[in-house]
């Protein structure tokens, strides 16, 4: 059964805030299938429309939902911003934290860069030190069993007892 472009455009617009209906209630509402529904909200936000999910709540917004918000309002002037926001139930205070994560997500990386590269010169010089440790006692145990087998031959050449 298809769906006209009209219906299917007004049924995604009230999965957008400040409505968010969820799919299960719109579905139940409208007699659209919710595999259907979740189908045409998924190539939606594929055409990068935000269509959080049902909880409007700045914090069930997804990262990718996060940063589509904050390029899509990057051009905005202040009036445009908060009318943007009143459409959508947030706040343009909430932009800005969420641009500001954006903003430092690659100042993120490079400092776990740093952090691994120095725990790597940490743990090579950890392997170098057991290493070292390693190699003598080696040869402190090629040293005893030399005089063990050094002391055997003794025995044995000059007849002295095991129990010496």
């Amino acid at each position: 059964m298809g769906y006209s472009a009209e219906r299917k455009a007004a049924v995604l617009k009230r999965m957008q805030p400040p409505d968010s209906i969820s799919i299960r209630q719109l579905s139940k509402e409208e007699g659209i299938g919710e595999s259907t529904l979740h189908k045409w909200r998924s190539q939606a936000r594929g055409k990068g429309q935000l269509l959080p999910d049902a909880d409007t709540s700045a914090e069930s917004w997804s990262s990718r939902e996060k940063f589509a918000a904050v390029l899509e309002t990057a051009a905005l002037n202040e009036i445009d911003l908060a009318a943007w926001c009143r459409e959508r139930g947030l706040y343009p205070a909430q932009i800005a934290s969420w641009r500001a994560a954006c903003e430092q997500a690659n100042e993120w990386e490079r400092a776990s860069t740093t952090r691994l590269g120095q725990a790597v010169r940490e743990d090579r010089k950890r392997v170098k030190d057991l290493e070292r440790e390693l190699a003598r006692k080696e040869k402190a145990l090629a040293e005893a069993a030399a005089l063990l087998v050094l002391r055997k031959k003794a025995s044995a050449i000059w007849g002295e007892g095991e129990d010496a």
